[in-house]
Formats: structure tokens, sequence, C-alpha cells
């Protein structure tokens, strides 16, 4: 049963390779729908498909976007084609969106798919919108992305936590790779949230959920554990993002896999950081095998699949 202060949202959870989109329906004389963040580019016309659905007729007038990681921004384009929307995002991409810089927008560093699309406007900490006769604040959320929001209704106490939270954990804090702290944002990210009244959390992924607490301990846990380790959050990203890679392929060749892990510049940061005497190649490998061997994905001959 939906949350009561989920009313008048439709929640569509995704899975891992598209982020969940929530479409906050309008109300009184509001003259449409908003939608928060958009999948990924392989389900681009899936997510046109879902959304056109929760309208029900109704008009897409906004899109926005917690951070521009590609599992959040890859509708953008086919959704702004299909409906017209004007698309909002946090002001420190504003920039490398208009010139469209895959590398500053972390897709071509990441070895990811996207699609060029055009910004409308730009959604600050501090920021707030009004959807679905509510009052979204956006709220600074760096660690994750250092540009990243998140969303909050305070009257309705609803948290839109975008990567920063999940029920189990919350999403890789990618500047540690490069050497540039961000495990610290994390934590303070963490702090901000506990502050706030929150009733229910639309999390990136997975379902809603209302133990605020439990999530908050399980990620401070886990979140101490890297800081503890910091080459455990390393192998923990590189199998993040191989397995990304193959949910994007569904299928791969076994050495075509390894070509494009050595040759993307996020995994090869990595590797220079916590690869130690180990040549690249050899390294990720290992990270394919160990994916293979807990079952997340399947050899099938000379090529990896995703399960």
């Amino acid at each position: 049963m939906q949350h009561a202060a989920l009313n008048g949202l439709t929640v569509l959870e995704r899975g891992w390779l598209s982020s969940n989109n929530i479409v906050v329906h309008r109300v009184g004389g509001e003259t449409g729908a908003v939608l928060v963040d958009t999948g990924h580019v392989v389900h681009a016309e899936q997510t046109v498909a879902l959304v056109r659905h929760a309208l029900n007729g109704e008009p897409l007038v906004r899109i926005v976007n917690t951070h521009l990681h590609s599992d959040h921004c890859g509708g953008n384009a086919a959704l702004q084609r299909a409906f017209g929307a004007p698309i909002t995002v946090p002001p420190g991409n504003a920039e490398a969106v208009a010139s469209w810089d895959t590398a500053r927008l972390t897709h071509a560093t990441t070895g990811q798919r996207s699609e060029r699309f055009a910004h409308a406007g730009t959604l600050a900490p501090g920021d707030h919108f009004v959807a679905g006769g509510r009052r979204w604040d956006a709220l600074a959320a760096p660690g994750h992305d250092p540009f990243s929001l998140i969303l909050f209704d305070a009257q309705h106490g609803v948290l839109i936590s975008a990567d920063a939270l999940w029920e189990n954990g919350f999403g890789v804090v990618f500047p540690e790779i490069d050497g540039e702290p961000g495990f610290d944002d994390v934590a303070a990210v963490f702090d901000a949230i506990e502050r706030l009244p929150v009733r229910v959390v639309i999390p990136g992924h997975g379902a809603p959920f209302t133990d605020v607490a439990g999530a908050l301990a399980r990620s401070r846990t886990r979140l101490e554990s890297f800081k503890r380790q910091p080459e455990r959050h390393a192998r923990h990203a590189v199998k993040v993002m191989i397995k990304y890679h193959v949910m994007e392929e569904r299928r791969i060749g076994h050495d075509a896999l390894l070509q494009w892990a050595t040759a993307t510049p996020f995994l090869l940061a990595a590797w220079q950081r916590f690869g130690g005497a180990v040549e690249p190649r050899k390294w990720c490998a290992r990270f394919v095998d160990e994916l293979i061997g807990q079952g997340v994905l399947a050899r099938e001959g000379d090529a990896v699949a995703d399960r």
C-alpha cells in the first residue's frame, strides 16, 4: 500500500540501470506535472511509455534532474522530444550540458552511453519549486556527485534522495576514486537528512521506505568501513561499473569487456591508485571473475551476460 504522504505522486520504480522516475501530478491551477529524473538512455523508449501512461493525458511541464549521471538523465532527450518539457539541471552541470562535454558530465570517463539534450534552467541548493501543491526545497547532496541535489517536501515529509541514501546503502563516491575527498561529504549529507522531519524516502533506486533511521545507520556503517579501507570502496566501485556496463550491453564478449574496462578512465584511475603491481587487464579480469562467481554476471562461452 502506498504511503499517504505519496498521494499525488507516481513513483516509477525501475531497477539499477535506470533510476526511479517520480511524476508529481498537478493540482489546482497548476499547468501540468513535473518529472524528477529520467533513467538510462537504453530504456528511453520504455521511460517515455511509462511516463505517458502515468500522465494519463496530463501535460508534462518540467523535468528536474537531481544529478546528471547517465542513469538519471538518459531519458531527457527522448522525453523532451515526446512532451516538449523544459529540463532543469544543477547549476554546476549547466556549462557542461550546454557544450555537451561528456567528460565533465562523467559519461565519457565512466564509459557510459548518453544522448545530448538541452537544458532550460538550473535548480541550485536553496532554491525551490512548487509542484503537486507541494513546495520542493533543493538541498545540496555532494559525495556521490559533487553537484547532486536531494529534494524535500517538508509539509508531507517526503524526501527524494537520489543516490545520497538508499534503503541499504548509497551510490559510489566517485570523487574518492580520483583522489578527491568525498566520504566526509557523504557523512555530512547523512547528518543533514537526519535533521529533516522525513516520513518517507523515495530513493534513486529501490522502493520508497519509511525506516529512515535504519537506512542511515546501515549507510553510516558502510561508509565507515570504506573510510577505514578506501581500497574496499575502490573494489566495490569497479565491480559496480563493470556490472553496469554489462547491464547496458546485456551480453558482451569477454575480451571486449576487458578492452572496455582498460580503456575507461574511471577504472584506470582506480587501478592506478589501488591496483598495485598487477597490470590493468588482469586486475579488471579478477573483478569480472568475482562477479561471475557471485552469480551477478554469467559466463556464456566467450561472452559475459547480465543476470
